[in-house]
């Protein structure tokens, strides 16, 4: 399982260390693609296969479906380690993050999430300000802390 927010910078040819216990649970190949709320996520394989299989399920003549399909699987990128422990983000993954140089990285238990510094200090304040209406909403779906 994922877990925990490091701060980590990005250099000029777009390569970030990931930290080292990430990096063992990631595995030598895993992907990265576009993540909700602009920023990118990042499966192990293993990980990768179970999301591929349920976008698979979804409904092909739903619009809805299609266009997240779309938008999931055509920024996705098969990625692996340098041998100083970076990776490499491809350009339209970094534009679309926009990941220029101060960047945060979160566990987010089956998944890393990549945020923009900037963008995940505002995300994170917008969403601490309303956590326990958030926290309300989720029994909804059967969950209790």
């Amino acid at each position: 399982m994922f877990m925990g927010e490091y701060q980590h910078s990005i250099d000029d040819k777009g390569r970030i260390i990931i930290p080292a216990k990430f990096r063992e649970l990631l595995g030598s190949s895993f992907v990265a693609t576009r993540g909700l709320d602009s920023c990118l996520f990042v499966y192990p394989m293993d990980e990768w296969g179970i999301m591929e299989q349920k976008l698979k399920s979804l409904p092909l003549m739903k619009s809805d479906a299609r266009a997240f399909s779309r938008f999931f699987f055509s920024g996705a990128t098969e990625c692996q380690w340098d041998k100083q422990g970076r990776v490499t983000l491809p350009s339209n993954l970094r534009e679309y993050a926009k990941l220029d140089k101060e960047c945060v990285i979160l566990g987010v238990s089956n998944r890393v999430e990549i945020w923009n510094k900037e963008l995940w200090e505002q995300y994170f304040g917008q969403s601490e300000e309303s956590f326990n209406e958030i926290a309300e909403k989720l029994v909804d779906f059967n969950f209790d802390l």
